[in-house]
């Protein structure tokens, strides 16, 4: 199938990037305020998809997406929902506990979403492409071939090499693997903002996202750590539907486990995020 490629045009001014909202509507709310804030307009916030996830609320949390009005690509999850698919499509080793709890939230998100919200979701693009500050940036869910790729920080760069041959860009804003990290290599960079629905494994309850600021008129960006109301999204979570491990994990920190992390990835458990 095609992808759906919608083209931005140039984009100066803050832009705001984040990813994996993962149904949890009070860390939503904290970053619309966030962009409110600094008058960061919605058109400048670009989310890398995977909206609906692991948390409680994915209907509100789609209806308050919708009223932002942000940019966003399709994650895995997006496309599954759209095509009614049994499976959350986040490429888990059968089996795995991750697979395991899959079978629990992504059924219950499926249950819960209006048809108003699955036609929103219809209706986005895998990629979106912009310039910004003499850039070509592509925004990409995993990798540009395979959706549910996980590319992190120790990732080789010849796997991150072939996204940007793909795209002819010199930056890419990317999402799925949780975790906030940049990397540069032969004047290209990859940005992964993280995500705002699930801690980053570094043992805080807070959550991560980043900014674009082209007021030097350099390609400058900047991660951020944000804090919500987390202790109401693991109650609503506890409601004997959703894995209590991921209601465990937005308030610890500490994911449940790291079987999806590379070796580097999974030794940093805990110890913070190393930029």
């Amino acid at each position: 199938m095609d992808k759906k490629i919608v083209q931005l045009g140039y984009k100066k001014g803050k832009m705001l990037l984040f990813g994996g909202v993962y149904s949890n509507l009070q860390a939503l709310e904290k970053l619309k305020t966030i962009a409110e804030a600094q008058n960061i307009p919605p058109e400048n916030c670009i989310c890398t998809g995977d909206i609906i996830g692991y948390c409680a609320q994915p209907e509100e949390t789609m209806q308050l997406f919708k009223l932002w009005g942000v940019e966003s690509i399709v994650g895995n999850v997006e496309i599954q929902l759209r095509d009614g698919a049994e499976d959350c499509g986040c490429d888990f080793r059968e089996g795995s506990r991750c697979d395991n709890f899959s079978q629990l939230w992504y059924p219950y998100a499926q249950s819960k979403l209006s048809k108003s919200s699955l036609a929103y979701i219809s209706k986005l693009p895998d990629h979106l492409e912009f310039t910004y500050a003499d850039k070509k940036v592509c925004v990409l869910h995993g990798g540009f071939e395979n959706i549910s790729e996980f590319i992190y920080k120790s990732t080789p760069w010849k796997r991150k090499e072939a996204s940007f041959n793909a795209t002819e860009s010199d930056v890419i804003i990317a999402g799925h693997c949780g975790l906030p990290f940049h990397d540069s290599e032969k004047k290209k960079l990859w940005l992964n903002p993280g995500v705002i629905g699930m801690p980053a494994n570094d043992g805080e309850p807070h959550v991560w996202y980043a900014i674009l600021d082209d007021s030097n008129g350099k390609f400058e960006y900047a991660h951020h750590t944000m804090e919500y109301n987390y202790r109401l999204t693991s109650q609503l979570m506890q409601n004997g539907l959703l894995p209590e491990e991921y209601a465990r994990t937005i308030v610890t920190g500490i994911w449940d486990n790291t079987e999806i992390l590379p070796p580097v990835e999974s030794g940093l458990q805990g110890f913070g995020i190393q930029l």
